[in-house]
């Protein structure tokens, strides 16, 4: 498992998490949080290149994410 990032807020539904470097998933990976429960998967990254955000359309409630650390395998 590899850390994706931290949900950092919520936008139109989605999820946003800021990535901790320039490596990023992929659009269409499926991210878990740290109990390994899927919570979503990466529609889009945007941002600066160096720590990109990741728009990731959440099972549920994205709210529920705030502040979780995800990862991505």
């Amino acid at each position: 498992m590899k850390r994706a990032g931290e949900v950092v807020r919520v936008a139109q539904g989605l999820a946003i998490v800021r990535c901790p470097d320039e490596t990023h998933p992929d659009i269409g990976t499926e991210l878990s949080d740290q109990e390994l429960s899927t919570v979503g998967q990466v529609v889009d990254v945007f941002g600066p290149v160096e720590r990109p955000y990741l728009a990731v359309d959440p099972r549920n409630e994205p709210a529920l994410l705030l502040g979780s650390r995800l990862y991505a395998e």
